[in-house]
């Protein structure tokens, strides 16, 4: 199995009937899923998602994956292809047209209404190709078949890519639901016919990979959601991705066999439910639905809310109603339903909201008490199904973390497959497959970028730093009056201080360290103010961290006197 090197440097030229595949994002994290295949000169796109931020990233509205690679070869994009239409599949998209806007959009139809109702809010109309399962499409010198999967999301593709260098089969997202609420169950007769082809690259969903057996169906929550609507005395809030079709019809059937009516609050919610019901993937019986402002004239136990925020978002409707900042006032009698799983890194907004709701008198339903959620991803036992089923002669385990690869990747390894064949890689990471054989040639760079207050890669990961410094330790600025011509202080510098829990006068007595900065500055002939200022800024947060342990973000100002 190779591992990832950390002296791997730029990839070299690709043989002619060479294919590389390289992640910019998606391997090592859950989210921002994006594939790029470069085959003689043309490079095809699968899949372009967004990253939520955790606690360490504050301020930040989105993490997109990076695009450099592509820069200067915007041209040479056939399409971008769609597996499904979770966010963090979709997310990035208005961010890469921007880029260019008439890179064609291949995706099922459900998929494809949601990125168009996406990208009519950033104001850019796409040039979208609707695909189904059966479908055959070239792009340049890529053949694209489609082949349906199940997931949490309906109209979810597999796709199968066709080169002169090899075959790829990409899952997108993917779990072997046997009894799916839409019957359209992940077709492992195209799997197997594809597996009897040839398989040259097996790109496989790693999420579930480390939880043995197989995934649970889907409708097994009925008894889980049913009690919900069979006890709650009050109102019932169920919490749920905006997206998650299949979850929110259990809930709408419920609601109906209760006789409750049900609001999408959100917006969101609001705009995915209406697609999905205008496309007849949502069965809501008439007059079911009603808009929240008529809640108010129901009973409490004549009423469901569907809303967004079950990962803990901080602006997200739920988020809003723990922290009593939503006109929906939570209190004795109603129930909360999160009807989601805790995706990694979640788990304290999460805890925080429960708390919260619970604060208020509601009764919290959710993973950790009630069967109230199944995953959407594959665990063991169909993963294992699938390399026996298809025999594929490399593998490169995606979508996960990294004990989420390497488990996948053992997968692989125990049904036979070489470990030499098996490739466990980072972001960035270049795969090539060559006369059948995949091998790591190079890296590429794959950073986070930010998405903050609506501007694209302006915050820096030393901003970042900053932000949290300011968070936790405080801020002090220092401003130094010094005369141009000694380099020395004209007078005691000013600290201004900003939540460090105690008295700006301990500054004072950091003086001392400031004096020597300066001399030793100008005994090199150093009169420049911004190099001055990083000396003084320097000798203040050594300072501060010597006698108080403190690392406050200091901001030194110089004035020329």
């Amino acid at each position: 199995m190779s591992h990832p090197h950390p002296e791997l440097g730029a990839p070299p030229a690709l043989p002619r009937n060479g294919l590389r595949v390289v992640a910019l994002g998606g391997l090592g994290e859950v989210g921002r899923n994006m594939a790029v295949f470069e085959h003689r000169g043309k490079l095809l796109i699968i899949d372009c998602g967004v990253l939520f931020p955790e606690e360490h990233q504050p301020g930040v509205d989105v993490i997109l994956p990076d695009f450099t690679f592509l820069q200067g070869r915007w041209q040479d994009v056939v399409g971008v292809v769609l597996t499904h239409g979770h966010e963090d599949h979709i997310g990035g998209v208005p961010y890469l047209l921007k880029e260019r806007q008439d890179i064609p959009v291949i995706g099922s139809r459900l998929t494809l209404a949601f990125i168009t109702a996406k990208l009519k809010e950033h104001r850019i109309k796409p040039k979208t190709t609707q695909v189904a399962e059966g479908d055959r499409l070239s792009l340049g010198p890529f053949d694209c078949e489609f082949v349906a999967v199940n997931h949490s999301i309906p109209d979810g593709l597999a796709v199968a890519v066709r080169t002169a260098a090899g075959t790829v089969l990409h899952t997108g997202d993917f779990k072997m639901d046997q009894f799916p609420l839409d019957d359209r169950i992940t077709d492992l007769r195209a799997f197997a016919r594809l597996g009897e082809e040839g398989v040259d690259l097996f790109m496989s969903d790693s999420t579930n990979a480390e939880v043995p057996g197989f995934t649970t169906a889907e409708k097994d929550l009925a008894p889980a959601i049913d009690t919900v609507f069979r006890t709650a005395p009050g109102r019932i809030v169920v919490s749920s991705f905006a997206s998650h079709v299949h979850r929110i019809q259990q809930v709408i059937d419920a609601a109906t066999q209760h006789k409750r009516k049900v609001a999408f609050v959100g917006r969101s919610m609001v705009r995915n439910m209406k697609i999905a019901q205008d496309l007849g993937y949502l069965k809501v019986p008439r007059g079911l639905v009603v808009d929240a402002k008529e809640l108010d004239n129901l009973p409490p136990d004549r009423v469901t809310l569907v809303c967004t925020g079950s990962q803990g978002e901080p602006m997200a409707a739920l988020s809003r109603m723990a922290n009593r900042d939503h006109q929906i006032r939570i209190g004795e009698g109603d129930t909360v339903l999160l009807a989601s799983s805790q995706i990694p890194g979640n788990e304290n907004a999460i805890a925080r909201i429960i708390n919260g709701l619970t604060r208020w008198g509601a009764k919290v339903v959710h993973q950790g008490n009630a069967k109230v959620h199944v995953s959407g991803h594959a665990s063991a036992g169909e993963l294992v199904y699938c390399y026996n089923l298809i025999k594929p002669r490399n593998v490169m385990p995606v979508h996960g973390e990294w004990r989420h690869l390497r488990a996948n990747a053992d997968l692989a390894i125990s049904t036979g497959i070489h470990p030499d064949n098996v490739v466990v890689v980072d972001d960035g990471m270049v795969v090539d497959l060559v006369k059948g054989r995949v091998s790591v040639t190079g890296k590429v760079r794959a950073g986070y970028v930010y998405v903050s207050a609506g501007s694209v890669g302006d915050v820096t990961e030393d901003e970042l730093r900053d932000r949290v410094t300011l968070s936790q330790q405080g801020t002090v600025t220092v401003i130094a009056l010094i005369d141009a011509e000694t380099g020395k202080l004209t007078e005691p510098p000013d600290f201004v201080g900003r939540g460090l829990g105690a008295d700006e006068k301990v500054f004072d007595a950091a003086i001392p360290a400031i004096e020597k900065a300066l001399a030793d500055a100008a005994s090199q002939g150093i009169g420049e103010a911004r190099e001055l200022e990083q000396r003084i800024g320097r000798a203040v947060s050594q300072w501060a961290n010597r006698k108080h342990r403190r690392n406050p973000l200091v901001i030194p100002v110089v004035i020329d006197a």
